[in-house]
């Protein structure tokens, strides 16, 4: 990254890593419910931080997994204080799996922030009528008629131009 270079860093997972660094703390310290060390998340957030500290040099991404509904309160703790730390969120849907459905995105939990900045305004506007529109059906209905679209198109921009059918 120093040397000017793009680098990215797949993490799989923010949860364990926090995880180890809290099974390593003396437990002195302020727990959190979970019986989360407070201190234990430091260094965790310090590593997916990393990616806004970088100055006059390459990019550094991080895609970071984090574990939920693991009927765990420290794995709920630890997702809870990194869920507002990312640029972006990528919910996967099991049920999706199960039918066989790829990619298995739950299209109405994930987001980006800024999405805005991402398009040009005309286009904007066309993505949310297309996210309004898969956002009053089902996660399977509208993973399948984004798939359909997806398929019947060449492009992004055909895609928006042409709107769900």
């Amino acid at each position: 990254v120093e040397m000017k270079q793009d680098v990215v860093v797949l993490l799989d997972s923010i949860t364990r890593l926090a995880r180890g660094y809290n099974s390593l703390q003396p437990g002195r310290g302020r727990t959190m419910s979970g019986g989360v060390e407070a201190k234990a998340l430091l260094k965790p957030k310090k590593f997916f931080g990393a990616a806004r500290n970088v100055e006059e040099g390459g990019s550094l991404t991080i895609l970071a997994t984090a574990l939920v509904d693991t009927g765990s309160k420290m794995d709920q703790v630890i997702f809870e204080e990194f869920k507002g730390t990312g640029n972006m969120e990528l919910h996967l849907d099991r049920a999706l799996v199960e039918k066989r459905l790829y990619p298995a995105i739950h299209v109405q939990q994930s987001a980006t922030r800024r999405e805005d900045l991402l398009y040009h305004p005309e286009e904007w506007e066309r993505v949310k009528v297309l996210r309004k529109a898969m956002a009053a059906l089902p996660p399977i209905e509208a993973m399948e008629m984004l798939i359909g679209n997806l398929q019947a198109t060449k492009t992004n921009a055909e895609l928006l131009l042409a709107g769900l059918r």
